[in-house]
């Protein structure tokens, strides 16, 4: 698989309005890939967002279509332009980007994150040492690519305080209780990520953390839809309102990414069932503390 190597939203907006401009005009993959003397499977890979779009194509087909001068060819130079920025994970191994990248490329410029974890803690909210003995243990990663991957690990953290030209990284996650029992590493290791989940979900003047919430979905909740398996819905707020929600599902085997409006509409709904099925913030961070005391 071709490794994601800048943020998607460019190319994602970009393959949008390719694929309306060329239906608004009754065309065809093949009709318009003869006139520009490019292959149809390059144009569909365009209107997919899949590899890097060329500025050189795009001006092409801007003029293909005739819509020089409007709106929706300044976007697409400005989005083409934008797409050609490499992102900030290029600069690891491809064994250890292998299968994060996309994942980090939907992540880099989402609003918000919902997600939901078992049999570990939000990636987002976990500590260095209860991070590096999930890649040790059960990853079984080298020393190198845990280092690695601890760096790739503190700069997605830090999208929850700052990033450039965004607002923070909004962060919605349900975790099962099952995350707060399960023994990463060590019980110190695991009452310090307890420890350190209740300060930083400690309200401030009476309210929680504006980013970021956090509930527990209780052993005593009944199933829900989607509780087996964990998976991230990313939100994105984009005023110009081409960009579309994606779903990243996370498996042992890697990530599984659905696009598709109506499935993705689907998690939406599935994901506020699972908030309506937790425990309340105030609730949760009691049962947190009710594991971190048992680990005395």
């Amino acid at each position: 698989m071709e490794r994601v190597s800048g943020t998607l939203g460019p190319r994602r907006r970009i393959a949008t309005t390719l694929k309306r401009l060329r239906e608004e005009s009754d065309q065809n993959l093949a009709g318009v890939a003869r006139e520009l003397l490019i292959s149809t499977s390059k144009l569909s890979r365009l209107e997919n967002a899949q590899g890097k779009p060329r500025p050189r194509d795009i001006r092409d087909l801007v003029r293909h279509y005739g819509i020089e001068g409007t709106q929706d060819a300044a976007r697409l130079t400005r989005w083409v332009a934008s797409a050609q920025t490499p992102g900030w994970w290029t600069d690891f191994d491809d064994d250890v980007l292998d299968p994060l990248d996309a994942h980090l490329a939907y992540e880099a410029d989402a609003a918000v994150a919902r997600v939901y974890t078992l049999p570990f803690l939000p990636a987002l909210l976990q500590t260095d040492a209860y991070a590096e003995a999930v890649y040790r243990d059960m990853e079984q990663r080298s020393p190198e690519q845990i280092r690695q991957l601890m760096a790739i690990r503190k700069t997605r953290q830090k999208a929850l305080v700052n990033r450039k030209e965004l607002d923070p990284l909004r962060l919605v996650a349900v975790t099962h209780e099952s995350t707060l029992r399960q023994m990463v590493g060590s019980p110190e290791i695991l009452r310090e990520q307890l420890d350190t989940l209740l300060e930083r979900l400690a309200p401030a003047n009476g309210k929680p953390p504006g980013n970021i919430s956090l509930y527990v979905l209780p052993f005593s909740a009944r199933p829900v839809r989607t509780m087996t398996c964990m998976y991230a819905y990313f939100e994105y707020q984009d005023p110009e309102d081409v960009e579309q929600d994606v779903v990243n599902i996370e498996t042992h085997a890697g990530f599984w990414s659905i696009e598709d409006p109506k499935q993705v509409a689907e998690y939406r709904k599935w994901h506020d069932g699972l908030v309506s099925a937790a425990l309340d913030q105030d609730q949760s961070r009691e049962l947190i503390r009710t594991a971190r005391n048992g680990l005395e």
